[in-house]
């Protein structure tokens, strides 16, 4: 591992270090790392248009699938700039806590939008109009997870205010499925909110692991190709409690 850059900034500690194996993958990569454990971003160095992930692939297809003529997202966290580099014809603002992980994209990772909008995500969507968006992708996490404040009933009926009535949110998550309480509240409460949902989960070994997690809301049904989501599956979740502010 070659260790390009380390600090601590924005609530928690930040790494960006290239690597000549990613979960058991030989090649070379760039990774974006917060704390010791929670990768937030990789580029394959030798093919940088590649998606490394599987989680934004799989939300890329759901928004491809959904709505292919869509114009307007917004995205909360921006990571790497993965989904919205993807999307650059598109009409993005993205909402990232602190101005340093946007610039660490631009040094390190080649992004080169000027779609970020420092500050709280949840803020930043208040600030805009109803109906303005098809998509509401929210994909931020510190070293605690993802921030309760952007899981809360209050905040989905926020999304779905700014959504379009058509509008899909997509949320990535880290939990254990169906053994998660956490996960379980979300979901919940999310369906609370939208009258259609879904929940899709990468698996993984063990039911304890952390697994990546894809949620999704709208007012009408949410399509998606099994053998396009990226080895993640359709998952059923236990009802849990509803997560207020």
């Amino acid at each position: 591992m070659k260790l390009l850059y380390n600090t601590c900034g924005d609530g928690h500690a930040i790494k960006v270090y290239d690597t000549d194996e990613l979960y058991g993958e030989k090649g070379r990569f760039r990774v974006l790392q917060f704390s010791e454990e929670a990768v937030q971003g990789a580029v394959d160095l030798d093919c940088p248009e590649r998606i490394v992930f599987e989680y934004p692939r799989a939300i890329i297809h759901l928004m491809e699938l959904n709505n292919p003529e869509f114009e307007d997202a917004f995205i909360i966290g921006h990571g790497i700039g993965t989904i919205s580099g993807y999307f650059s014809g598109k009409k993005i603002k993205t909402a990232e806590i602190g101005s340093q992980i946007e610039e660490i994209s631009r040094t390190y990772f080649g992004y080169s939008g000027d779609h970020v909008r420092v500050g709280d995500g949840r803020r930043k969507l208040e600030q805009e109009r109803d109906g303005a968006f098809d998509y509401i992708v929210l994909d931020a996490f510190s070293d605690k997870g993802t921030p309760r404040h952007l899981m809360s009933e209050e905040f989905f009926r926020l999304v779905r205010a700014k959504l379009n009535p058509y509008g899909i949110m997509l949320m990535n998550l880290m939990g254990k499925g169906g053994n998660d309480r956490l996960i379980q509240a979300v979901y919940t409460t999310l369906a609370s909110i939208f009258p259609h949902t879904q929940a899709f989960v990468l698996p993984s070994e063990g039911a304890s692991t952390l697994k990546n997690m894809i949620l999704a809301g709208s007012s009408r049904p949410i399509a998606y190709k099994a053998r396009q989501m990226a080895g993640f599956i359709g998952t059923l979740l236990p009802p849990g409690h509803i997560l207020s502010d």
